[in-house]
């Protein structure tokens, strides 16, 4: 079995690409819909990094950002958060939060 990697985006067009590309690469995949998504299966299932997107409803990424870091089955796995927002500040933003 290859490394698990979730995918939170609630473009549904961006999670195919993105689960498309790294199934090509050998990764396992998770899904998430959204940041509530997210977080509640990463609760529950231990994965090897997690993309993000940052804008999405019920849970943005900086949020989900931080609930992961406070949980304790993924605390410390690496996140990349994926975005076309260009402000400096929600890059900082993104890694103050732990991303």
């Amino acid at each position: 079995m290859g490394k698990i990697i979730m995918t939170a985006d609630d473009s549904a067009s961006v999670r195919q690409m993105v689960a498309f590309t790294l199934k090509q690469n050998g990764y396992d995949v998770i899904e998430a819909v959204d940041g509530q998504d997210a977080l509640t299966k990463l609760g529950v299932k231990k994965v090897d990094m997690l993309l993000t997107d940052l804008n999405m409803p019920k849970l943005d990424g900086i949020g989900l950002i931080k609930g992961v870091r406070a949980g304790a089955l993924n605390k410390f796995i690496p996140i990349v958060m994926l975005t076309t927002e260009s402000q400096d500040s929600k890059k900082a933003e993104g890694k103050s939060a732990g991303a």
